[in-house]
């Protein structure tokens, strides 16, 4: 009688959850569930804005595409997701600070294996909670990329940057000092600007990086030389006025930005005659050259930068065209051969 009652009719096999929650197959609901795991780990804001905007992007794809079920998305689909951001999906798109020629379709490869990483840690943790069975982006590969011989600055720039600051003025002063703590800690910029006057010990020369500051909320104590102690010293009696916790402040007593800066420091390398674009993060890639051009340890330049892993040091730890050349007219191969023929002649007087 069961069987006969059933003949014909469609058997229900998915279940849809009843009232205001969403299909448990939702993409865009799976997505929200993996995106509140990750806050849940207490990840940097920086982080979770990273996992919201890659979710939204592939929301984006998909539903130019009509898919909204998780079942539907197969490996073929991720790929064309992956060739949709590299030729279509317009750079720079609602960014309010970048002109329209700016605004050009694809991304670039790096932007691309960023977004790529994120979606397959949040299919991950997807799997990891049994929301699925399968992570469709578990296969898709990165996409390669060109590896750009990145510049740093040379020690004269650095002179030259640091003796184009005038230290009479309240604000370039500060940015003085702020530039002279990142060459000594090789610190983020965000790090050093969201330091308080109770992260530094100036007696025992050492600055805390406090672990919610810092991108892999781990924190770290790192020292400092004694002349960088004194200009951090000097710099918190002249804001000891404005009655703040922080140290780096702008000139009417609130925190300063790193947008702020990073304009404030464009301004300050163009009055120095420097051509290359200085933007704070190539302070700490050059501070993390030097050092190793200096002698220092690899390991102890990983803890330095705050790396979990050194694979990630190797990446800031690009040697100089100026090193290079001193280093091979050292070492050269040739000097064995032709010795002293291979040396600058004099020039007769």
């Amino acid at each position: 009688m069961h069987s006969e009652n059933r003949r014909g009719k469609r058997v229900k096999t998915d279940r849809v959850v009843k009232g205001t929650r969403k299909n448990i197959y939702s993409i865009s609901s799976l997505l929200d569930k993996a995106y509140h795991a990750k806050k849940a780990e207490g990840l940097a804001e920086g982080t979770l804005f990273r996992y919201k905007h890659s979710h939204a992007l592939l929301l984006e794809f998909l539903s130019q595409n009509d898919v909204s079920d998780v079942r539907d998305l197969s490996l073929d689909l991720c790929r064309e997701f992956v060739t949709w951001l590299l030729e279509e999906r317009v750079k720079n798109d609602g960014h309010k600070f970048k002109p329209e020629s700016a605004k050009t379709n694809g991304v670039s490869p790096r932007y691309a294996n960023d977004i790529i990483k994120t979606l397959k840690t949040s299919f991950s943790v997807l799997v990891a909670d049994e929301l699925i069975t399968g992570n469709p982006f578990e296969k898709v590969k990165a996409v390669k990329q060109p590896e750009k011989l990145i510049e740093v600055l040379s020690v004269d720039e650095l002179k030259r940057l640091l003796g184009a600051i005038d230290r009479r003025d309240y604000a370039s002063f500060r940015d003085y000092v702020v530039i002279n703590v990142i060459l000594d800690t090789l610190c983020r910029v965000g790090e050093i600007l969201s330091l308080r006057i109770s992260d530094v010990d100036i007696s025992r020369k050492e600055v805390v990086i406090q672990s919610q500051n810092t991108k892999t909320r781990k924190g770290r104590i790192l020292p400092i030389q004694p002349r960088t102690a004194r200009l951090i010293s000097e710099l918190m009696e002249e804001v000891s006025e404005f009655e703040s916790d922080y140290i780096f402040l702008a000139n009417y007593g609130e925190p300063l930005t790193t947008n702020n800066f990073r304009k404030r420091l464009l301004e300050h390398a163009k009055k120095a005659g420097i051509k290359k674009r200085v933007h704070p993060h190539l302070l700490r890639h050059t501070a993390a050259t030097l050092y190793l051009e200096a002698g220092g340890n690899l390991r102890y330049l990983q803890a330095l930068l705050g790396h979990t892993d050194q694979r990630m040091t190797s990446r800031y730890t690009h040697i100089s065209r100026a090193s290079i050349a001193d280093n091979h007219n050292q070492y050269s191969p040739l000097n064995q051969v032709i010795g002293n023929l291979n040396k600058p002649r004099k020039t007769k007087r």
